[in-house]
């Protein structure tokens, strides 16, 4: 007896055409939401398969805000918010956190927040438990000059209608930095911050830094100040290290013009020695032009040598009178000590 596969084959083909159906046809997921009290019609439910979403996101969303209260809520808007590349379910969950904790968040605004990028439904917890932010270590220095490195915890709570279009968290830890290096550096003295820091909270929380943010603040805490360094005294120092710099090039400079100045003038003594030099020269020959022309004989040339011999006498003679002088001098001092 023949083994027959055609009914094996008939088997394996009926049960791929009724996964094909049932999948096409979501009979079981337009069942439960039938008793979950969604109306949906089966072909809408087949129509989503063809339009690439998926029913049973929609469906299961739908009847999460049919029992929350949330009857407003349409399918077509649903199918619009997923083709536009939004979290369904993210939204819903959203929405009805909201309405829980009586916020007043709309659809559109929910699905406008989430289409720009931010977390909804993490935004509408921020507003039931607000979110404390650490900022880094802020510097700044008093009028005295005392440099204090200062942190604090910002309690933060999201605005929902400031959401889209509203600065982030980087801009409000600026904006409190800010705040903080200007009540510090208009304080007269570093003491007083250390003995007022809530001075710097009342000062920061005055100035609305959280204005055009996503954020509410709703406190600025002064966790920790440390005192830094004496920035006064440095720049004391730095200065008088640029002043004494300063006066040591300027005397530098003197001191090369006074240098300058007496090559200058050693110069000018060669100059004039030079000039002697050549007038004495000139002596001789006029000497010799004298006899010649008979202006001179030679008893007046005689007289001239001897008076000339007498003067380098004289001259000897008083320096050496001079010299022994002096060293007479010096010996005396030496006996008196």
């Amino acid at each position: 007896m023949e083994f027959n596969y055609s009914w094996i084959i008939i088997v394996v083909a009926s049960i791929i055409g009724l996964w094909i159906i049932l999948y096409f046809i979501p009979i079981g997921l337009w069942f439960t939401a039938l008793l979950s009290g969604v109306r949906i019609s089966l072909l809408q439910l087949i129509l989503m398969r063809w339009r690439k979403v998926p029913p049973t996101i929609i469906v299961r969303s739908m009847i999460e805000a049919h029992k929350a209260g949330l009857a407003f809520i349409k399918r077509d808007e649903l199918e619009a918010h997923y083709l536009a590349g939004g979290h369904v379910e993210q939204v819903i969950h959203a929405l009805v956190s909201a309405s829980k904790a009586n916020i007043d968040l709309p659809f559109q605004m929910a699905t406008a927040i989430d289409l720009a990028g931010r977390e909804v439904l993490e935004a509408v917890q921020m507003s039931v438990n607000p979110k404390v932010i650490n900022t880094p270590p802020v510097t700044a220095v008093a009028k005295d000059g005392i440099q204090l490195i200062a942190k604090a915890r910002v309690t933060v709570r999201a605005n929902i209608k400031q959401l889209v279009g509203g600065a982030g968290e980087e801009t409000v830890l600026a904006r409190v930095g800010e705040g903080i290096v200007s009540s510090i550096g208009s304080s007269k003295s570093h003491k007083e911050v250390l003995e007022n820091p809530d001075f710097i909270s009342k000062i920061v929380l005055e100035k609305g830094l959280d204005a055009g943010t996503a954020f509410e603040i709703l406190s600025i805490d002064v966790a920790d100040i440390d005192i830094g360094k004496n920035i006064g005294a440095v720049l004391q120092m730095d200065q008088a290290n640029a002043d004494k710099n300063i006066a040591q090039a300027k005397a530098e400079e003197r001191r090369a013009m006074a240098v300058a100045t007496e090559q200058e003038m050693k110069a000018k003594a060669q100059e004039a020695r030079a000039k002697v030099i050549e007038a004495e020269v000139e002596i001789p020959l006029a000497m010799a032009e004298a006899f010649r022309t008979g202006n001179l004989g030679i008893l007046d040339y005689y007289k001239f040598k001897n008076i000339q011999a007498d003067t380098t006498m004289r001259e000897s003679i008083s320096k050496g009178t001079t010299q022994s002088q002096s060293i007479k001098d010096k010996s005396k001092d030496k006996d008196k000590s």
